[in-house]
């Protein structure tokens, strides 16, 4: 007996009938005795079928079911109930496929890697290559969009090309090198050319490797690998952040703990404080990197100048300074901050015939409970910063442990016709968590339905995760849509594609998405790259 059509079948009407429950726009009421009837088929039809685990499941679930309940059932309780289901049913449609792809799963410490080339095939290539390594790629045809991104993301290792549209690899370069002067990121030219004055002109504008046209895809991976290896070593080993020449991260965690040990033994309370320039991103946009690590550098150095010398001041990232204050307490710190926040928003900057001033937002958490430890005090603080900033910035704000905050929303869409992806998709995103970003996410089955609502105008940060192939509307017709919005600025886009719908991808890139997954989707790999990008956007 030929089993496989049978087995096909029975897929096939499990999704119909979670299709009928969940897709319809009103909620429909479906009776506990309707959803035991199913899952009751559904055991003894796998079981016929010699599906083992399928029947284990679907006996899991009866035996967690009230069989005398005349209750009926709510959409998203029902679904989170039928879950293990649901997972079950997209992981056998898609495991021939799926003994294809790497077994091993990316983790979140995964080197996050740029590539900017403007043939989508070599970028499809290369992106798919080095993810085999477990590494995090970002693909961009569109170069101006590239090295906005460059400076929000903050790759640790950067691929340009040198023939690109509109602007050279080598003007590219020297626009991010500008950057790289005060942060080592490994960079790679490639190109078709490969004569001696072009290599030449591109270790002289910064490049630190120079491969040629056609890639030898092994030797690619070594290289890049060894880049890598290099951008780590170096970092483990300088303690100074080299724009602003104070005191970097990771001589953070390994001095922190000595002031918890010194509070442990002379009972001293002593406060940190977390620091972040009002505004900085506008300021970057509106007058330029540039201009924006002139900025970074003074903040620093007024801030060394004008603390205690057995005050410790560190850039904690992008923006953000910790100053921890020995033996003071959060009123003590709290005003000293407060002083120096008025004192340097006298401070003006000029650019052209343009000046302005600015002004820092701060959270003062004092420790004095010896179970506290240093992760747990700088989330304090971090949490105060946030309410300082929830109250009208440039100012401070000092406690205890806050147990509650507002986060920044991002208007996250899920858009895919198949009612199995979107579910799974968005189940992944709601276990995500972030500690000042609030998800609030909503799924759509086609381009239109998402682009009337009222989820996809709001003006608030967007993370669009986009199926490429759909009915109606296709997912590039909906992408070019939001790329002609007004609120363009304010999106992300992923786009979800086949294995064999290359042209989709290519065209997406070309249109101005920010990444693409191919399917089937690893969920765990989906939640690394999603937790990736927001965590270095924030």
């Amino acid at each position: 007996m030929e089993l496989l059509k049978y087995k096909s079948h029975l897929l096939i009407n499990i999704n119909e009938i979670l299709s009928e429950w969940f897709d319809s726009i009103e909620s429909k009421q479906v009776s506990n005795e309707e959803v035991y009837r199913f899952i009751h088929s559904v055991k003894g039809t796998s079981g016929t079928l010699q599906m083992d685990h399928l029947m284990s499941l679907a006996e899991n679930l009866l035996n967690k079911m009230d069989t005398k309940s005349d209750n009926v059932w709510k959409r998203e309780e029902l679904k989170r109930f039928l879950l293990p289901l649901i997972e079950f049913t997209y992981e056998y449609e898609n495991q021939e496929e799926r003994t294809h792809l790497k077994s091993e799963t990316i983790h979140h410490e995964a080197p996050l890697i740029q590539i900017i080339d403007d043939d989508p095939s070599m970028l499809m290539m290369l992106k798919e290559t080095m993810e085999e390594n477990n590494w995090i790629v970002m693909a961009y045809s569109n170069p101006r969009q590239a090295v906005k991104q460059y400076f929000e993301m903050q790759p640790d290792c950067l691929i340009i090309d040198l023939q690109l549209p509109n602007q050279s690899g080598f003007e590219v370069l020297k626009e991010i090198q500008e950057y790289n002067d005060k942060f080592f990121v490994p960079t790679i030219m490639i190109s078709v050319k490969n004569d001696k004055q072009t290599r030449i002109e591109a270790y002289q504008k910064g490049a630190d490797d120079f491969i040629t046209k056609p890639i030898e895809l092994d030797e690619f991976i070594v290289k890049v690998n060894r880049h890598l290896e290099r951008k780590k070593v170096f970092e483990q080993y300088v303690l100074i952040d080299e724009l602003t020449q104070v005191y970097n991260r990771k001589f953070l965690s390994e001095s922190l703990p000595r002031f918890f040990q010194n509070f442990k033994r002379s009972k001293e309370p002593f406060s940190i404080g977390l620091l972040d320039i009002d505004h900085f991103k506008k300021i970057n946009d509106t007058y330029g990197h540039l201009i924006g690590d002139k900025v970074l550098r003074d903040f620093a150095q007024y801030l060394k100048q004008n603390i205690r010398s057995l005050d410790m001041l560190y850039r904690y990232g992008g923006e953000e300074f910790i100053i921890v204050f020995p033996n003071t307490t959060s009123e003590d710190a709290t005003s000293k901050l407060t002083q120096l926040n008025n004192d340097f928003s006298k401070n003006i900057f000029t650019f052209e015939d343009q000046s302005f001033s600015i002004t820092f937002s701060a959270g003062v958490f004092m420790v004095t409970d010896e179970t506290v430890e240093g992760k747990e005090a700088i989330k304090a603080a971090d949490r105060l910063l946030y309410e300082a900033k929830r109250n009208g910035r440039a100012r401070v704000e000092c406690s205890q442990l806050l147990n509650t905050y507002n986060k920044e929303a991002l208007n996250v869409s899920v858009v895919d016709d198949n009612f199995i992806i979107r579910t799974l998709v968005a189940n992944a995103l709601e276990s995500l968590t972030f500690e000042h970003i609030e998800l609030n996410i909503k799924v759509f089955e086609d381009g239109p339905s998402f682009l009337n609502s009222t989820h996809a105008h709001e003006d608030v940060n967007h993370l669009l995760i986009l199926d490429g192939v759909m009915p109606n509307m296709d997912g590039i017709d909906v992408l070019r849509k939001v790329k002609a919005g007004k609120n363009v600025l304010r999106y992300r886009v992923i786009m979800l594609s086949g294995r064999n719908s290359k042209d989709d991808v290519k065209q997406a890139l070309m249109l101005g998405a920010d990444d693409y997954i191919v399917k089937p989707i690893n969920m765990g790999d989906f939640q690394v790259r999603i937790s990736k990008m927001l965590d270095r956007l924030n």
